[in-house]
């Protein structure tokens, strides 16, 4: 190497904690990280062909390639501050206040990181499943160790923090099963042949492709209301993200049988006594 660029890869930039950063190591230091970024994605990659060749599910390989791109990217992070010169042990010794002020600042950063290891590591939720975390409704498209990408049916993409999926209530629909039982209510006029209801719901569940067979479909009643006696179809579908399109199938099926077969379902009536 000729003198010129020696000193100028010898060239100090700054010295912190004993340790002394130069041109030279900052650019060895840059690339060892960017060659930990690239063998992440390969072998992150690799390790998603290999379960995948030996039949593991989605949420389990999703979470396996995640934990090794963390992993070797992290150790990659170390070797590229150690290349250069930064010694981690005392870069944390010689900013222990700041450190002290910072981690209260980022308190909930880490909260979230954690929770993003046990969500990897446990896997109560998985990418793929279709879970309920508050109002949020939708698929999981990606767990990251901050947050959780959240796809919902109108195919808005919600952020939710990690924790959230960790002290909150989740409703997993997909385990351990994607099947749901939706319930159709219907109100129909008093006089009416209960019996004959009962036959005709059924009917209409047992000729929607959709709903499955076993468990069978069940009709239920409810209450005797102030305009109506109070029914309820319940059936089982097999995917719960489908249950609004289902759901919405069978009422446009129970007016149309209701129509052919005479049965009312009448408005909200109140009874007015005037005194004259």
């Amino acid at each position: 190497m000729p003198d010129d660029m020696r000193l100028l890869w010898d060239h100090k930039l700054l010295s912190f904690g004993g340790a002394t950063v130069t041109i030279g190591s900052l650019i060895v230091g840059a690339s060892v990280v960017l060659v930990a970024f690239i063998l992440a994605n390969l072998l992150a990659f690799w390790a998603q062909r290999l379960l995948r060749a030996r039949g593991a599910e989605q949420g389990a390989r999703f979470a396996v390639a995640k934990i090794v791109r963390y992993t070797v990217i992290s150790i990659g992070f170390i070797a590229g501050c150690d290349t250069i010169g930064l010694r981690l042990d005392a870069l944390l010794a010689a900013s222990a206040v700041v450190a002290v002020g910072i981690g209260f600042g980022l308190q909930n950063i880490a909260q979230n990181f954690v929770s993003g290891l046990i969500l990897l590591v446990e896997r109560p939720v998985r990418h793929g499943d279709f879970v309920r975390v508050g109002d949020t409704l939708g698929t999981v498209e990606d767990i990251g160790l901050r947050a959780t990408h959240i796809v919902s049916r109108d195919e808005v993409t919600v952020i939710v923090p990690n924790s959230a999926l960790v002290s909150a209530q989740v409703i997993n629909h997909s385990r351990p099963t994607t099947n749901l039982r939706i319930r159709i209510a219907v109100g129909v006029a008093y006089g009416t042949d209960t019996d004959r209801v009962k036959r005709v719901l059924l009917d209409v569940a047992k000729n929607e492709p959709n709903v499955l067979k076993d468990p069978p479909p069940e009709v239920r009643m409810e209450d005797f209301g102030e305009s109506a006696l109070s029914f309820a179809l319940m059936c089982w579908i097999a995917h719960a993200r489908e249950d609004l399109r289902i759901g919405s199938s069978l009422r446009f099926a129970i007016d149309g049988a209701f129509r052919r077969e005479g049965i009312e379902i009448p408005f909200p009536q109140r009874d007015f006594r005037l005194r004259t």
